[in-house]
């Protein structure tokens, strides 16, 4: 595991993203992330998140009103010999149990983060896809969902973001038709495992 330095150093890295490092695809300077240090691939930051974690998840339904604070366990492993990557966590929402999963990858023909998520609470109806872009300490992508038949979709906007090497913080937003964004879902982990 690489120093705090490491994270810091960071720009435009990408943090959940399938392990390949020892494919010659990985070792593409198309896939190579800048740093002010040596470069940093999409894979070993993903490698670096491997393990178990856990933390306080807090959940809003209306802007600024906290409706739920619980504990959240979840771990990160590879998929499919580090192609992609599971995210599953168990909660509770309200004293009633929650569980979740979220498949994630880095499709390296488009460089955009690709996600699938399923929930028992939030996304109980359907799988949400979401896609989006690298940031300076992870990565955000948006999605849409149906919250009715025959009305437009909502948007949800998640964002990953690498703290230091022990802890990762994972904020939603709910995006209404019209663009306004509000605070839903942030998840605080702190490592418990590699």
């Amino acid at each position: 595991m690489k120093s705090i330095e490491r994270v810091a150093a960071l720009v435009m890295c990408l943090v959940l993203a399938p392990l390949t490092a020892a494919s010659a695809q990985d070792s593409a300077t198309s896939e190579t992330l800048p740093s002010k240090g040596k470069p940093i691939m999409p894979t070993e930051l993903l490698k670096s998140l491997v393990g178990s974690w856990e933390g306080t998840c807090l959940t809003w339904f209306e802007p600024g009103k906290l409706a739920d604070e619980s504990k959240i366990k979840g771990t990160i492993r590879p998929l499919l010999n580090g192609k992609f990557f599971r995210h599953e966590y168990e909660a509770t929402i309200q004293g009633r149990p929650r569980h979740g999963e979220e498949t994630i990858a880095f499709n390296s023909m488009t460089k955009r983060f690709q996600i699938s998520w399923v929930d028992d609470f939030h996304m109980n109806y359907a799988i949400m896809f979401s896609e989006g872009e690298a940031t300076e300490r992870g990565f955000v992508v948006k999605g849409k969902y149906d919250v009715a038949p025959n009305a437009p979709p909502w948007g949800w906007k998640t964002i990953f973001e690498i703290i230091d090497d022990d802890h990762l913080t994972i904020t939603a937003f709910n995006v209404t038709p019209d663009g306004q964004e509000a605070k839903a879902v942030e998840t605080k982990y702190t490592r418990t495992k590699r």
